[in-house]
């Protein structure tokens, strides 16, 4: 099964994955069953990345010519990589999450922009928050001195108008 034209085929699907990704997340996959690879998998895909499990010497292949060439330096037991493909943080989120739900592997480390990461930088990239998530505060951020103002403004005609209406009072009472 392990021909020279099936390994050719690989080589170029993780070369194609290599060249598209944003970030790659290399784990150890060793004790996994099938189903946990492949709801993993599911999971990746659904925030536009991909899980795939490789050779060592496939890997460091494929790698060749791209940002990911550090790739070799974690090319050590089974491995399997994460690729994002939209975002930078979500394939480390849901690896970490996986891991600690199934108590099996570990990150090794990630490549982001052709820098390697050591498992532990892989990890605290897990625990960004998300682009969505950074929007979101931008804009409440943004958001926030604009609602200040609304309030100033209200509150300002509020008092105008208890003011307004004191006068009136005052003057009623003394045409009474």
């Amino acid at each position: 099964m392990s021909t020279k034209a099936f390994k050719q085929e690989k080589i170029d699907a993780m070369k194609a994955k290599f060249e598209k990704a944003q970030v790659a997340v290399v784990t150890e996959y060793k004790g996994y069953t099938v189903e946990e690879i492949t709801k993993l998998r599911r999971g990746l895909q659904q925030e536009g990345g991909d899980y795939m499990v490789t050779k060592n010497t496939l890997a460091k292949i494929a790698a060749k010519g791209t940002q990911y060439e550090v790739i070799a330096d974690l090319c050590k037991g089974p491995i399997a990589v994460a690729f994002g493909f939209e975002d930078q943080v979500s394939p480390a989120k849901i690896v970490s999450k996986f891991i600690k739900d199934t108590k099996k592997g570990e990150i090794l480390g990630a490549i982001l922009e052709g820098k390697l990461l050591s498992a532990d930088e892989a990890k605290a990239l897990a625990k960004l928050p998300s682009k969505e998530e950074l929007y979101a505060k931008m804009l409440g951020s943004i958001n926030s001195p604009a609602s200040g103002i609304v309030g100033s403004v209200n509150a300002v005609m509020a008092s105008l108008t208890r003011a307004v209406a004191a006068v009136r009072d005052q003057k009623e009472k003394a045409a009474a």
